[in-house]
């Protein structure tokens, strides 16, 4: 645009002088032309034509100095002709006026990449850094970072005059820097503990380092002494002094103690860290790996002995099993047997106790007979200390006939008889008669009596 700009300042400018001239070698007859020494598409334009000409080069000219385009991913630091300075963060056309530009971009990318796989794309790129864990294991650390320039005015104007360029502040301030910040947590952390979980806080304590500073930290020794084995009571004797260290956050009213760093004191903005990886060195690797061999025997050894464990337990869970099965069928047969004999028990008490009652019946009717009998007893003697009446006398004469006739119907006498002789006494006949009848009182007196 500058050399449009130049070369139409020019055009317009010798058009503006050279018209005159070229007007007047043409010579005129009337209205037809004689002779003309200019070219005729110069004779077309007059001085005020030439004039706008060189005044629109001008312009064209002067316009990249006036006003520039602002990009979205760069932000600009300005100094004027007068000596004055600016900052531009936003973008668009923006006014110039003469001053000199320094273009930043928003957003610079530090990665470590190797020799072959560099681009232009990166602007901080750099060799693998090594590191050291805290208990002397090597390893080399593949990170990709991507910081933004200060967004306050004044904080970006100070860190374009003090580092002048993106180069200087990328390969001077923001490389060292990650590669100082990567290898201080390298040395907060163990490489055994690395690989056994903490990976995530070496990743985040190296994230907090670059955004916040580095933390303050103290160096802690630790002995631990391996005595031999004890052997025929006699004193133990040291085997191996083994020496780790640990490494512990200085804390002020409990907040972790910070260093500043140059990315800290420029307030330039971390606004990512990934730790693509972290190469151990082969010796530890070789460790590892006969670590985990040795862990894998260790967890079958531990596997047999709990598949042993379980059998075990599962054949006495069977042997209780059965245990308690054969106890429960002993337990119903004694259940059985002491249902039959508390039922035969209860059956004997229910008939120890009808017993009981039909004793009781019996006595309490045996009560009652002697009480009526003692009653009739009672009876009969004030009746025979009475006397009898003549109707009861007569009454009693009465049925003793009929009880004497009645027995002797009843007498079977001999279709035979032989008798001796007679005396006084009277007949046989009268004899036998008056035998039954004596009998037959002695019986009513007999029963009387035991009526009695």
């Amino acid at each position: 645009m500058l050399t449009i700009g130049i070369i139409l300042v020019i055009v317009g400018v010798i058009l503006y002088f050279l018209r005159p001239q070229l007007a007047e070698e043409n010579v005129f007859e009337g209205e037809q032309k004689v002779r003309s020494k200019a070219p005729p598409f110069l004779l077309m334009f007059s001085q005020k034509f030439a004039a706008i000409i060189a005044s629109v080069g001008l312009l064209i000219a002067l316009l990249p100095y006036l006003f520039f385009w602002a990009d979205a991913t760069e932000q600009y630091f300005l100094v004027y002709p007068t000596g004055n300075t600016s900052v531009v963060t936003t973008q668009g056309v923006k006014f110039r006026g003469f001053a000199k530009i320094t273009p930043w971009q928003k957003y610079i990318d530090v990665k470590v990449v190797d020799e072959g796989r560099r681009s232009a794309d990166i602007e901080g790129a750099m060799d693998p850094i090594p590191i050291r864990f805290i208990d002397q294991v090597t390893a080399t650390v593949y990170i990709s970072c991507r910081f933004q320039l200060p967004l306050d005015e004044e904080s970006f104007e100070t860190l374009a005059i003090k580092f002048r360029s993106m180069s200087n502040l990328v390969n001077n301030t923001l490389v060292p820097t990650v590669r100082e910040q990567t290898n201080n947590t390298g040395y907060m952390f163990a490489a055994q503990d690395y690989i056994s979980g903490e990976a995530q806080s070496f990743r985040q304590t190296l994230d907090e380092q670059l955004k916040d500073g580095a933390y303050a930290v103290e160096k802690l020794e630790n002995r631990d002494t391996i005595f031999m084995e004890i052997q025929n009571e006699g004193d133990r004797m040291i085997k191996e002094i083994q020496t780790s260290y640990t490494v512990n956050k200085i804390l002020i009213n409990g907040v972790p103690k910070r260093i500043s760093h140059e990315i800290t004191e420029n307030n330039i903005i971390v606004s990512q860290v990934i730790v693509d990886d972290v190469v151990l060195e082969s010796t530890f690797k070789k460790r590892l790996e006969a670590q985990r061999d040795e862990s894998a025997k260790r967890q079958l050894e531990q596997q047999k002995i709990e598949t042993a464990k379980s059998s075990q337990q599962r054949i006495i869970a069977e042997g209780e099993r059965d245990k308690a099965a054969e106890r429960v069928t002993q337990e119903k047969e004694q259940v059985k047997q002491l249902i039959a004999i508390e039922t035969k028990l209860k059956q004997e008490k229910t008939n120890k106790e009808l017993a009981a009652i039909a004793l009781e019946t019996e006595r309490l009717k045996s009560q009652q007979r002697k009480v009526a009998a003692e009653a009739k007893a009672y009876e009969n003697a004030k009746l025979v200390s009475a006397g009898l009446t003549p109707q009861e006398k007569a009454e009693w004469q009465y049925k003793t006939a009929v009880g004497v006739a009645k027995e002797i119907s009843n007498i079977h006498f001999p279709q035979t008889m032989i008798t001796g002789g007679q005396g006084k006494s009277g007949t046989p006949l009268e004899s036998l008669i008056g035998a039954a009848m004596a009998k037959q009182l002695l019986g009513d007196e007999n029963g009387k009596t035991k009526g009695f």
